[in-house]
C-alpha cells in the first residue's frame, strides 16, 4: 500500500515525532510532504530512509499549496493519504479528494480545550475543520480525552478511532555520558539538581508557574526544552522572581533524550495536554514526572489518585499551582534519599509501544482500503 503523509511542518514537536516513530513501523510503502517548516524532524525522518517532499506555504490562506498538493498526491498514486495537524487536515484532506484517494485518514494531536495546537479556537476554525472532516474517512484521535472534544465539535462518533500515541522506550533509556555532555554543553554544573521541561514555549503550557516554583526552593536550576512565543515573557518572570541566572532556556533539539538525561525531576505544568507525551518519555527516562494532566495516565488513575498505580514514579500535580513549590520540595527529598539514582521504568510505558501504533494504524488502514474497494466494486456491479 503507497501512504502519503500529509503534515504541517517538521521541525521539532510531539506530533512531528510521533510521525517519525510511527514510520519506522508500518509495514506500507511511505511518504511524506511538509508544507513548511522542514526541520531536524525532516532530517531525521530522510535518514531512516523515506521520502520526504517540501512545499513552502508562506501562511495558512496560501491557496497555491493546494494545486501542487493535489499534482503529488495524483502523480504518486497512492492508496491512503494521512494528514496531520490542522493545516494539513485542511488542506490535505481538500486535494485528497481533488486527487482520487481512495482513503483519507487524518490524526488529531492537539485538540485541547477552547485552543488547537497552542492557539484559541473560533467558529471559523471549527466550520472548516468539520467542513473538511467530512471529505475524509475517519479521524484517529490520540486519546478518549481528545475524541470526546471531536464529538464536542460535531464529528460524529463512527468516525472516530481512539489510536493512543506511541514510545519506543529504548529511545529515551538513560545515559550518563549524554547527561555529562548535555550540563557540559548547557554551562550547568555536574553536581547539580535540575527540574525540567519540556514542550512548546506557549502560555497553555504554564511553564511560568515552574519558574515561580523554583523561585521558592533554593539552590535548583530549572531546564526548559523547547521554543515558542512565550519565551520573552518567561524570561521576564524568571528576571522579576530573582533566579534568572538558574533558568536554562535550552531552544528546540531533534530529540529529548540527551536533555531528560540532563535531568533529575521532570515536570508538566500544562493542564491542557491532549496526550502529554513528554511524561511518558520523562518516565522511560528513569525520571520522576509531575503532571498536572496526562490523558493516557489519567485513564489508569481513580478519581483522586496521585497517579497510576503502575506507574509509580508519576504524580499527579495538584489543581492548585502554589502547592508546586511543596510538591518539587518533597520530590528532591525523595531524589537525596535515592541518592540521585534513576528509577525502574514503569510499566505503564510499554502500554504505548510503538509496535502497537503501528499495528493499530495499519488495521485501520487496511479496513478503510477494504471498505472503500467495496463500495467502488458494489457501484460498478
Amino acid at each position: 500500500m503507497r501512504v502519503l503523509h500529509v503534515i504541517t511542518g517538521l521541525n521539532a514537536g510531539g506530533a512531528e515525532h510521533q510521525l517519525r516513530v510511527l514510520l519506522r513501523r508500518l509495514p506500507h510503502d511511505c511518504e511524506v510532504v511538509t508544507l513548511s517548516n522542514p526541520g531536524p524532524v525532516a532530517e531525521a525522518i530522510r535518514a531512516d530512509g523515506t521520502t520526504v517532499h517540501e512545499l513552502t506555504m508562506k501562511h495558512n490562506h496560501d491557496l497555491t499549496a493546494l494545486p501542487k498538493l493535489r499534482r503529488l498526491m495524483r502523480d504518486g498514486r497512492y492508496d491512503v493519504v494521512h494528514t496531520h495537524l490542522y493545516r494539513a487536515c485542511l488542506f490535505g484532506r481538500v486535494a485528497a479528494r481533488l486527487a482520487g484517494v481512495p482513503t483519507i485518514v487524518a490524526t488529531e494531536h492537539s485538540l485541547g480545550h477552547g485552543v488547537i495546537e497552542g492557539r484559541r479556537t473560533s467558529a471559523g476554525v471549527r466550520l472548516l475543520y468539520r467542513l473538511t472532516e467530512r471529505l475524509g474517512h475517519t479521524t484517529v484521535a490520540v486519546s478518549d480525552a481528545v475524541a470526546g472534544r471531536l464529538r464536542a465539535w460535531g464529528v460524529r462518533e463512527d468516525r472516530i478511532a481512539v489510536v493512543p500515541n506511541g514510545i519506543d522506550a529504548s529511545e529515551f533509556t538513560f545515559d550518563a555520558r549524554l547527561r555529562w555532555a548535555a550540563r557540559t554543553r548547557l554551562g550547568i554544573a555536574q553536581d547539580a539538581v535540575v527540574i525540567g521541561g519540556v514542550g512548546r514555549l506557549e502560555p497553555t503550557k504554564h511553564f511560568d508557574r515552574l519558574i515561580r516554583a523554583v523561585a521558592e526552593v533554593p539552590g535548583v536550576t530549572l531546564l526548559l526544552v523547547g521554543h515558542g512565543p512565550a519565551r520573552e515573557a518567561l524570561e521576564q518572570v524568571a528576571d522579576l522572581h530573582g533566579v534568572a541566572d538558574r533558568v536554562v532556556f535550552a531552544g528546540a533539539v531533534g530529540h529529548a533524550r540527551e536533555m531528560l538525561c540532563a535531568m533529575d525531576v521532570f515536570a508538566s505544568p500544562s493542564d491542557s495536554e491532549t496526550f502529554g507525551l513528554a511524561v511518558l518519555e520523562a518516565l522511560a527516562c528513569g525520571l520522576p514526572a509531575l503532571y498536572a494532566v496526562c490523558p493516557p495516565l489519567d485513564e489508569l488513575t481513580s478519581p483522586g489518585g496521585h497517579g497510576p498505580p503502575d506507574a509509580p514514579g508519576a504524580r499527579r500535580l495538584s489543581a492548585y499551582p502554589e502547592a508546586l513549590p511543596r510538591t518539587l520540595r518533597a520530590e528532591l527529598a525523595c531524589l537525596t534519599e535515592r541518592r540521585g539514582g534513576r528509577l525502574p521504568i514503569p510499566d505503564v510505558v510499554a502500554r504505548f509501544d510503538t509496535g502497537r501504533l503501528a499495528a493499530s494504524i495499519d488495521l485501520l488502514y487496511r479496513r478503510l482500503a477494504g471498505h472503500t474497494l467495496q463500495h467502488v466494486e458494489g457501484a460498478h456491479g
